[in-house]
């Protein structure tokens, strides 16, 4: 895992992204994030994202806060009934905002969702796709990702969501160091996050998924 930026890494990272059809991009700082959605995004059209501190970090919501765009917001969805409605709303949007959980130096996308609405928009619906994530998002590879999560973005968004699972209270999944379907092997709880696993390779539909990586560590 990489826990100093090496931009050799970060230029192989985007190579083999661009390799596997998705369109790749650097920047420094998380302020130079907003001004590049601004030319990848156009004014009037539908955006929306899925559940991101990266988005929060790097001002990317109060871009789509600003009036500009037509924004699927869904944090004012507050009964089960208007959650589903922006989560199924969110599949015609023009384009779906977010991170990745992890990001391998071989091009690949690694992402574990629970309601799943964040990674099915990933592969599906909206017109394209920007993933903003932290050169800490960077990894080897698969198994290096998989740890990433068990070990990291699990167990602090668990706690952020306040979800009693044993990640949340350990600081990382019971299933470490063990070698059973370690994947998607975990606990039990009814909160757990870990649900669906989805790896993106190459993309038929070229550039359709954006990475925006960013200088600096953002996120979980």
């Amino acid at each position: 895992m990489m826990e100093t930026m090496d931009k050799r890494i970060i230029d192989l990272t985007m190579t083999k992204l661009k390799m596997n059809n998705m369109a790749a991009y650097y920047v420094e700082t998380k302020d130079e994030v907003v001004p590049l959605l601004k030319t990848l995004m156009k004014e009037g059209e539908t955006v929306t994202h899925g559940g991101s501190e990266t988005l929060k970090e790097c001002g990317a919501i109060e871009l789509l806060n600003s009036g500009a765009y037509n924004y699927i917001d869904r944090s004012k969805a507050k009964t089960p009934e208007e959650i589903d409605k922006v989560y199924r709303e969110a599949y015609f949007a023009d384009t779906y905002l977010g991170s990745s959980n992890a990001v391998t130096e071989g091009g690949l996308l690694y992402n574990v969702d629970g309601n799943s609405n964040r990674v099915s928009a990933f592969l599906y619906g909206p017109k394209q796709v920007i993933l903003i994530c932290g050169y800490n998002k960077i990894v080897k590879d698969l198994d290096e990702a998989t740890y990433r999560v068990k070990a990291v973005a699990s167990p602090k968004n668990t706690k952020r969501l306040n979800c009693e699972t044993y990640c949340a209270n350990a600081g990382e999944c019971l299933s470490i160091g063990r070698d059973a379907t370690y994947m998607c092997d975990g606990c039990r709880s009814e909160g757990r996050i870990c649900c669906n696993y989805v790896i993106s390779a190459k993309q038929r539909h070229k550039d359709r998924i954006k990475v925006i990586i960013v200088g600096e560590e953002l996120g979980y």
